[in-house]
């Protein structure tokens, strides 16, 4: 991610915080990159088990050209989508958490590695979610290709 598009991003997640500026401030000072931000004001997150998250965010990338963030955590255990603001209150899923309002996520710095929580695909500041029908749909391309021991094809 360019500099632009960092700056970009980082002012679309600050955007979430209470105080935008102390949280970009703090952000950009801390020695691990990280913010800790709040869910349910411009997204949610929905988190999945990386090993159906992964296979999900493959099929989901060849349904749609780009879409919402994506965070994986160390060793992608598991796999966060970014999704529209109320999505964790009406979501329904054995295994799959949700952070909604009320809520809070670590979120790297766009473009900048952690060595921990990670962007599998970085927010681009245009405020671009993850379809929540898209993303259940492309969980059940990925638990079947699972389910038959090969890979999902969208």
């Amino acid at each position: 991610m360019n500099g632009s598009g960092a700056r970009t991003a980082v002012e679309w997640l600050v955007s979430a915080a209470r105080d935008p500026d102390a949280c970009r401030w703090e952000w950009e000072r801390h020695p691990l990159g990280i913010a800790l931000l709040p869910a349910g004001r411009r997204w949610d997150v929905l988190i999945l088990p990386g090993a159906l998250g992964c296979p999900a965010l493959d099929v989901l990338t060849r349904l749609v050209d780009r879409p919402g963030p994506v965070l994986a955590d160390f060793g992608d255990g598991r796999v966060g989508f970014f999704v529209p603001p109320g999505t964790s209150a009406r979501w329904v899923g054995t295994g799959v958490r949700s952070a909604g309002k009320g809520t809070w996520i670590v979120v790297p710095y766009p473009g900048r590695s952690t060595g921990g929580v990670r962007w599998l695909i970085a927010p681009d500041g245009s405020g671009t979610l993850t379809d929540p029908s898209l993303l259940e749909l492309s969980m059940h391309e990925a638990a079947a290709a699972i389910a038959r021991g090969g890979e999902a094809t969208g």
